[in-house]
């Protein structure tokens, strides 16, 4: 019997936006990190641009000035979806908001929320908090007005707020309901523990 040999991928390998973005988080010009490598600038963008691929001993000298893990160049990104209709319920409080997990819930730098907000459906009466940094909403459809400890704001369909997430709010839709999604960064909570 004949040994089946593996094939490559038929889409080649794209490590350069990862070392762009890597370099440019740091604020590495491509000047300096042509410096600390001994590579041409001209060289080191054609690699960025996945115009060349380099030798192994060449992006190990590259990964190294960079600080970042060669094996994270090649690792496969958690890539997650969920779906609307399998999101999982949530129950954030208030009255007539169907209100809906569709980030995983192991994620924990980021949580979306989607509400579906009955006409009239509210927050409470009460101010909330919510535990994390920054709160955003952004509204898909109908209206909704936030209550904050000193005033009212109104959103229509297309309006985002944003406001530190410790602040305290409660919320109430339009006549006509809402759809509207919420970003908490970092997540409020996480189901992973």
């Amino acid at each position: 019997m004949r040994p089946v040999h593996p094939s490559a991928a038929p889409t080649p390998v794209r490590i350069g936006a990862q070392l762009r973005s890597s370099r440019l988080a740091q604020g590495i010009t491509l000047a300096q990190l042509a410096q600390a490598t001994g590579l041409t600038r001209g060289f080191l963008s054609r690699i960025e641009r996945d115009e060349t691929m380099p030798s192994v001993p060449t992006l190990v000298q590259i990964c190294q000035a960079l600080s970042l893990p060669l094996g994270e160049l090649f690792a496969e990104p958690d890539i997650q979806r969920v779906a609307l209709t399998e999101a999982p319920r949530i129950n954030m409080g208030g009255t007539g908001a169907d209100e809906r997990l569709v980030t995983p819930r192991s994620e924990d730098r980021v949580q979306l929320i989607r509400s579906s907000l009955a006409p009239g459906a509210s927050g409470g009466e009460e101010l909330y908090t919510v535990n994390c940094a920054v709160e955003s909403l952004h509204l898909v459809s109908g209206s909704l007005e936030l209550a904050f400890p000193d005033r009212w704001m109104r959103l229509d369909a297309g309006d985002t707020l944003t406001f530190p997430g410790r602040t305290p709010h409660s919320w109430r839709a339009g006549a006509s309901g809402a759809e509207a999604v919420w970003v908490l960064v970092p997540a409020a909570w996480s189901g992973s523990s």
